[in-house]
């Protein structure tokens, strides 16, 4: 697997846990993307809904990748990386960015419900990230990120915005039993593996909850995406290249548009049961699967020679 962090010890833990708290952005750095956001907001053309595609699918945070306006979500994700990238090159073992969120939560709202990321990379091979960094300090009072350790690479390896998710059924178990709060400062980051199973509650308070969120993925990788067309068959799945342009014009919940269709696969829905999942977080991840298959073969081969 190709390795993440410049630093071994934080390899070491990112690879065990599924994410890694560092220090990240100065008061400064704080200060500047606060105004960023307040002075670009403007320019924002509200939110895409989920209305627009038949569905119902309720959104009570503002989040910059589904705003309607691409030049907004153009300048926004120029605006997060140009300050982001000495840090990112700092830690991270050349990766590149494809998305960039401004998230806030208004008060008694927000919640962002249990899930992982999508997919943005053949996950048996590398691994895609994202940097969740809060710009207030961020605690369970007002919706911090918790996470579910050790969860990466192990669930939902097919991940997209119309494709089921196996956990589904268990999110409230989910929620109840196993998730890890974020309490921490203002400029401090999460570096997580989209895989990871994680989660938001609402803003209790009655302050400013505003965060940012930094997709990233190894620059030698192309990003891929996987699309579901329910309306023909939800036992297909579409694997599709992409790149930073087709985030900027996306709509999640629509057909998407200017692609580059690499395969398609076959999809078996599950429901998984709470036992399966407490066991499969202590089985092995799917880019260790792979390995042992590739050790199982090297060892064929060497008994029959």
């Amino acid at each position: 697997m190709r390795p993440v962090f410049r630093n071994s010890d934080l390899e070491q833990k990112f690879q065990k846990d599924g994410y890694v708290v560092i220090p990240f952005l100065d008061k400064g750095e704080i200060q500047d993307l606060k105004n960023s956001y307040f002075e670009t907001l403007p320019e924002s053309g509200g939110l895409i809904h989920s209305d627009d595609a038949g569905i119902k699918d309720l959104i009570t945070y503002d989040f910059t990748f589904i705003d309607k306006n691409s030049a907004y979500k153009k300048l926004v994700f120029d605006v997060i990386t140009a300050k982001f990238k000495s840090h990112v090159d700092n830690y991270l073992i050349d990766y590149r960015p494809i998305i960039a969120n401004y998230i806030r939560k208004k008060t008694n709202n927000g919640e962002v419900p249990l899930h992982q990321n999508w997919a943005f990379v053949e996950e048996r091979k590398c691994t895609s990230i994202s940097i969740w960094c809060p710009l207030v300090d961020s605690n369970e009072s007002n919706g911090t990120l918790q996470v579910v350790p050790g969860s990466h690479k192990r669930f939902g390896e097919i991940r997209g915005p119309m494709i089921p998710w196996e956990l589904e059924k268990i999110k409230d178990d989910i929620i109840g039993n196993c998730l890890i709060p974020m309490n921490i400062s203002a400029g401090e980051a999460v570096i997580l593996d989209d895989s990871i199973i994680h989660y938001s509650a609402i803003n209790k308070t009655n302050d400013l909850r505003l965060a940012i969120q930094l997709i990233l993925i190894p620059s030698e990788t192309n990003s891929i995406h996987y699309h579901m067309d329910p309306s023909k068959s939800t036992l297909k799945v579409d694997v599709l290249e992409v790149d930073v342009d087709f985030y900027m014009e996306f709509n999640p919940w629509k057909k998407p548009e200017n692609f580059k269709l690499l395969r398609t696969i076959n999809y078996k829905p599950v429901n998984m049961p709470l036992e399966k999942f407490k066991r499969g977080l202590l089985g092995k991840r799917i880019d260790e699967e792979r390995k042992t298959g590739i050790l199982k073969r090297i060892k064929s081969v060497f008994s029959n020679a």
